[in-house]
């Protein structure tokens, strides 16, 4: 990337960041889906920060086995401490690992973006409470939390509840759902808690990110043979039901479903909709009474007609400019550029370039992002 590299430094000129770094990603067959996904979590700095401060504290220990975590943070601190400013590095011993450990990313074929940022995330967290509790020489140290599909959620050892522990991965991305709903009889409301590292959303022809969240928390009404069994009541009763954020995370990542399986068909389509995700994003469905605002900082794009091939992408936003990374090819582009990416208004569009990770950081009221 020789050429393309001095390209952007040309680009940039005296505006290049100080003591930042953009390097492309080589691809070893297929596996855009995971530079797309690296590049989105190398731009988001508290993470980076936390990650690169990780392996620091942890490098005196030589002899520690080789996990995702290491790999990543090596991954990290190779393209933080290049002399150059711009270039290409080999992800090899990340990808390496990655495929050795499951089975799932080891094929050739197309693989999902967004099943590869789940299982990274919750395989960070797993190894970070794994190493916690051997610190503290608990005997139980070597037994995993209990899983969910998208967090974590309490361990009951002997009867007892084990307060999960609260990992620096966890303080970037997790937030908390509340699942409440409201027997209609005896208007008793059972709310129920859960943790989320990512809002998985449906998406409409047309729509916007805002419409999408409202959706997620409209109320349902549970009755028919989808009735609630009420405490208070001691029976099934007709209730409504509705999803809100109780605890918005620090960096909200939305994965937007474009791949859903059509029962006529017998397989999953890719839903090219339109859907307008704002550069500065206000959370309303919040359980305070207060907006949480948040400012878009990386895109994931799919890039094709269908689910089991094309090619990933992504956008960054890093000291006020937007970069586009597609594996060793790294440009700038215009900020403009980003509404390229919404969707296609039409089913049956020449643009196959769709967001499909978006990952947005908290901004504090009254700070400038």
């Amino acid at each position: 990337m020789g050429a393309a590299g001095s390209k952007l430094e040309k680009a940039l000129g005296d505006q290049f960041p100080e003591g930042e770094r953009y390097f492309g990603l080589e691809n070893f067959g297929n596996t855009c889906y995971c530079n797309s996904v690296l590049q989105a979590l190398y731009f988001c700095v508290p993470f980076r920060e936390q990650l690169l401060e990780y392996y620091s504290s942890n490098k005196i220990f030589a002899d520690a086995e080789e996990n995702l975590l290491t790999c990543l943070a090596d991954l990290f601190t190779q393209i933080t401490s290049q002399k150059k400013k711009t270039g290409v590095i080999a992800p090899k011993r990340f990808v390496q690992r990655l495929k050795k450990q499951n089975e799932i990313f080891r094929s050739y074929m197309h693989q999902d973006a967004h099943e590869f940022l789940n299982y990274l995330l919750n395989e960070l967290v797993d190894i970070l409470e794994k190493e916690s509790r051997a610190a503290k020489s608990d005997p139980e140290s070597c037994s995993s939390s209990e899983q969910i599909p998208n967090g974590i959620k309490t361990s009951h050892i002997n009867g007892h509840v084990r307060e999960p522990l609260i990992t620096w991965v966890h303080k970037n991305f997790q937030g908390i759902l509340t699942n409440e709903t409201r027997c209609l009889r005896c208007e008793t409301v059972t709310a129920r808690d859960e943790t989320f590292l990512d809002l998985s959303l449906d998406i409409e022809q047309n729509t916007s990110i805002t419409s999408c969240l409202k959706n997620f928390s409209s109320t349902e009404t549970l009755n028919a043979e989808d009735k609630f069994f009420c405490d208070k009541c001691c029976s099934l009763q007709e209730a409504q039901k509705r999803m809100k954020i109780k605890k918005p995370p620090q960096i909200l990542v939305i994965h937007l479903k474009r791949f859903k399986y059509i029962e006529q068909l017998g397989r999953y389509k890719k839903l090219s909709y339109r859907v307008v995700f704002p550069l500065e994003l206000k959370l309303s469905n919040t359980v305070e009474d207060t907006d949480a605002e948040y400012s878009l900082f990386a895109v994931v794009v799919h890039v094709g007609s269908g689910p089991n091939h094309g090619h990933y992408v992504s956008l960054v936003k890093s000291h006020n400019h937007w970069l586009f990374f597609d594996d060793e090819n790294v440009e700038m582009i215009d900020e403009s550029a980003v509404q390229t990416f919404f969707g296609s208004a039409q089913e049956y569009s020449s643009n196959t370039d769709h967001g499909y990770i978006l990952f947005y950081e908290r901004v504090d009221v009254g700070t400038t992002s």
